[in-house]
């Protein structure tokens, strides 16, 4: 597994991984974490990973993760 790129976008931990022919990408935010795999073929560059750091798919992390906390806290105070 090769890393491409790691970098911090808005308090969230992006680790970005080339294997097994697919893009391995890595959302981390405190005790959570989204990730995604797109295939090689589906990125012609790699100038074209950015798109996955900003914009609204970052947007739509963001909020994923919002509720993936608020599941999270939910969970842990009805225990």
């Amino acid at each position: 597994m090769r890393v491409v790129k790691e970098i911090v976008r808005d308090e969230i931990r992006v680790s970005i991984f080339s294997w097994n022919s697919k893009y391995i990408f890595k959302y981390e935010l405190g005790p959570m974490e989204q990730t995604f795999k797109v295939s090689e073929t589906e990125i012609l560059e790699e100038s074209e990973l950015e798109g996955f750091l900003e914009g609204e798919f970052l947007e739509e992390v963001k909020q994923r993760f919002k509720e993936m906390g608020q599941s999270l806290l939910r969970k842990l105070e009805n225990s």
